[in-house]
């Protein structure tokens, strides 16, 4: 049986901006489809220790206020994430994250700030996986198309509903349901088994970052660095 007929979970952090080794979890979701039924949902709320921008809290909606009275600490939030996400992937179950190597670095990037386990450590020093991202499968498989490639956007081209755009829960769960409208679009990924389709997406993201440096410094911008790792970037040193 294919993987998207599987059980597969839908990850989503929403932040306190964008730089995945700077930004500080404030929502996150991990939410257990069958096709297109959920079957298990849980989220959190953090307070992430630092007044969250204007400019994150009009994204997403959550302002620096009610992330201090309202959510958890940040290190217990953190942690409940990478003990679930292990789980599912100790059980052989893929964690679809869209654009996942933004949500898993910096759920890596807290998880060191705070001290605690890495995700690697989790899964008794085996690499994290198997993940799928909807994001590069789709520009892969469909590279030519125009327009833009967002949540929302995407969600468009393959027909899914997406009820409230950075709402941790909603994008988590949109993105598990494109993943598998790709799959019932584009069989050659519905026949890769989980482990080669892991590689598959390693190889693709990088050829996507090789080819979008050259444009970017045939445009000019000479010195333009696109990180091609996934579904991790490498960790800065730690700050406090």
């Amino acid at each position: 049986m294919s993987w998207h007929l599987e059980p597969l979970v839908g990850f989503d952090l929403e932040t306190t901006g964008t730089e995945p080794r700077e930004a500080r979890i404030v929502t996150a979701a991990i939410i257990e489809v069958r096709g297109t039924d959920v079957v298990g949902r849980r989220g959190w709320l953090a307070d992430p220790g630092m007044r969250i921008p204007a400019q994150a809290s009009a994204v997403h909606g959550i302002s620096s206020e009610r992330a201090a009275a309202e959510g958890r600490p940040a290190p217990e939030v953190a942690d409940e994430i990478a003990d679930t996400l292990a789980d599912y992937w100790r059980r052989g179950v893929p964690v679809v994250a869209y654009n996942a190597a933004f949500d898993l670095t910096l759920l890596a990037a807290e998880l060191r700030r705070h001290q605690l386990p890495s995700l690697s450590d989790r899964l008794g020093g085996a690499p994290i996986g198997p993940v799928v991202d909807p994001y590069t499968i789709d520009r892969s498989v469909d590279r030519y198309r125009k327009g833009k490639r967002t949540l929302e956007a995407v969600c468009v081209e393959y027909g899914v509903v997406l009820e409230t755009a950075h709402d941790a829960g909603a994008d988590a769960l949109a993105a598990a349901l494109v993943a598998v409208a790709i799959a019932e679009r584009h069989p050659q990924v519905a026949r890769l088994a989980l482990a080669e389709l892991h590689e598959r997406q390693i190889e693709w993201y990088a050829q996507w970052a090789a080819d979008f440096q050259r444009f970017l410094r045939t445009k000019g911008t000479v010195d333009a660095v696109i990180d091609g790792a996934w579904p991790l970037r490498e960790l800065t040193p730690a700050r406090g």
